[in-house]
């Protein structure tokens, strides 16, 4: 069962939303109904799931309706149709102490402003959620002062929040999220007020954090890059509609519409995919084989190079050129990864532009390893020129070629005509 559940949300602003909602079941878009009856339509017919332990991110333009949604996830707003679950349970129908006790012990929030208190100290500001939980002074600083450290705050207990950078005051904010120890985080555009550096830094340590403590965080923003760098899965919205969810290798490869494409078209894939977007099944996994037994499996699958994998790592390479020669030195008998070679690999996580320069001095398809050394699969690099090269700078480079080849022509008749 997935831990957050949106089921047919619709949610409408307004005097009469109920009113209103009989033109949205009709088909009415944003900009219609706020034409027709001056009511506008926050989320529009929403279904969507979040999985426990996974950072989802919902992105989109300003008033596409990203902010809304995920205020309906802890009850700030009521949505005019449709439920929203957490772990099975509707919390529209929860009471007001249930919603309390929802806030207060398995949802925390992390704000764009950082939503930090002026007048109290920094280890207050992290121990607040405890506070109003009611945790003994002595457990809950304790706790904010460990979650502090693994945000780099160590030493800045003391200070007021006015003392301290943007940066330092969104890390209060992170650890004042971590120390109340929910089972979900939301964070609402939590680090576009920030300036570049400070903000790659901060989603390195969110990735790192929710990797460490298996929290599921749903994070709000309207930046791609952002999205693509920090997410197990997108969601994208436009005027309130869901487009699309997807990995943001499927978001990258295989936009939805139009509008998905256009936001996608700029992103540097190099940069934002990773190896495993590419990664196929090597031609052929040798481990126990004899050299005699590896040649005879190459010659069957017609392969010019195989993989080793020695005692569940990968070990290197062998080409039947070579197993032939050394057939005759070394005996058929003797077992393939002897005689293997070594052979630079990459993780699955790699990001493609990291690992263009090892493909590009390798002989062979690139192997790709698990983080305990065994060979998962392989990246050729056609496929890399298939990922990064998308239909429509095939189609800008085929009219250029042609633009060009135009040009040319006309030079020449210039020429000729002189």
């Amino acid at each position: 069962m997935p831990l957050i559940e949106l089921d047919h949300v619709v949610t409408i602003f307004g005097n009469d939303p109920e009113g209103a909602l009989a033109r949205v079941r009709a088909g009415a878009d944003k900009k219609t109904l706020l034409a027709e009856t001056n009511h506008v339509l926050g989320l529009d017919d929403i279904t969507l799931s979040i999985e426990a332990g996974e950072i989802f991110v919902v992105m989109g333009l300003s008033g596409s309706g990203k902010s809304t949604l995920v205020r309906h996830i802890n009850r700030l707003i009521d949505s005019t149709a449709g439920a929203v679950r957490i772990d099975g349970t509707d919390i529209m129908a929860l009471s007001k102490k249930e919603l309390i006790a929802l806030r207060r012990r398995r949802i925390a929030m992390v704000f764009q402003r950082f939503g930090l208190l002026p007048h109290r100290r920094v280890l207050e500001n992290a121990a607040y959620g405890l506070e109003i939980r009611g945790l003994p002074k002595a457990e809950r600083e304790a706790r904010s002062r460990d979650w502090l450290e693994r945000v780099g705050l160590k030493g800045y207990e003391d200070r007021y929040p006015g003392e301290l950078s943007g940066g330092m005051q969104q890390r209060v904010g992170l650890a004042r999220a971590l120390a109340a120890d929910t089972d979900i985080i939301l964070m609402d555009e939590a680090f576009s007020a920030l300036d570049p550096l400070i903000r790659s830094e901060l989603q390195d340590e969110l990735v790192a954090l929710q990797r460490a403590t298996g929290k599921t965080i749903v994070f709000i923003t309207h930046d791609l890059d952002e999205a693509l760098r920090l997410a197990d899965r997108i969601a994208i919205l436009k005027d309130g509609r869901l487009v699309q969810v997807g990995t943001p290798t499927d978001i990258l490869l295989s936009p939805a519409d139009p509008y998905v494409e256009a936001f996608v078209r700029d992103v540097n894939r190099a940069r934002a995919l990773t190896v495993d977007s590419l990664m196929q099944p090597p031609a052929l996994r040798l481990s126990e084989e004899s050299i005699g037994e590896a040649l005879a499996a190459m010659r069957r699958t017609k392969s010019d190079v195989a993989y080793v994998v020695d005692d569940g790592r990968f070990a290197g390479v062998v080409t039947k050129e070579g197993l032939e020669r050394a057939a005759v030195t070394q005996g058929a008998g003797e077992a393939v990864a002897a005689v293997a070679e070594a052979h630079p690999a990459v993780t699955a996580d790699t990001a493609i532009e990291s690992a263009i320069p090892t493909l590009l001095e390798s002989p062979h398809p690139l192997p790709v390893v698990t983080e305990d050394g065994d060979l998962a699969g392989i990246v050729r690099p056609e496929s890399v020129s298939e990922v990064l090269v998308s239909e429509r700078t095939q189609a800008d480079l085929v009219e250029s070629a042609g633009a060009g080849e135009a040009a040319a022509s006309r030079r020449a008749d210039i020429d000729s005509a002189a």
